[in-house]
């Protein structure tokens, strides 16, 4: 089944509540995939670079510190409640540690990715592909 969004509508879509009732780094987790698809369909489609070069450019934006780049950058333009998903994640105990950022930097692209993640399973597109397209753009510069 194909959404209107970027990718299909994977298992259907969740109520606000019930995506706040997941646990913040599960929809950190699946922002991740969201965010990666996402980037990995727009260089694939306008680019004849090869697999290797997508990957990179994919990664460069896909790490923790170009997130928390664009976390800073896109907090204000936050809703109020993308805002609490965002804190909720950022304020979350994370096991584990990345490898070239900041543990500042892992927890602000941890509340980045749980806002994609809140937004793709609660079906809400047209503004995923916003902040999706601004997020890129911040960490293109």
């Amino acid at each position: 089944m194909a959404s209107d969004g970027f990718a299909p509508r994977l298992g259907g879509t969740l109520s606000a509540a019930e995506a706040r009732e997941l646990n913040p780094l599960v929809l950190a987790y699946v922002g991740d995939g969201v965010q990666m698809l996402y980037l990995k369909a727009k260089f694939a489609s306008s680019s004849h670079a090869k697999a290797g070069k997508l990957h990179t450019l994919v990664s460069g934006q896909v790490r923790a510190t170009s997130q928390a780049k664009a976390a800073s950058a896109l907090a204000d333009a936050l809703d109020d409640e993308e805002r609490a998903v965002f804190l909720r994640a950022r304020n979350s105990h994370v096991g584990t540690a990345a490898k070239h950022a900041s543990i500042a930097e892992y927890h602000m692209a941890t509340g980045l990715e749980a806002v994609f993640g809140y937004l793709y399973l609660t079906g809400r597109s047209d503004r995923l592909e916003r902040l999706l397209g601004a997020a890129e753009e911040i960490c293109a510069d």
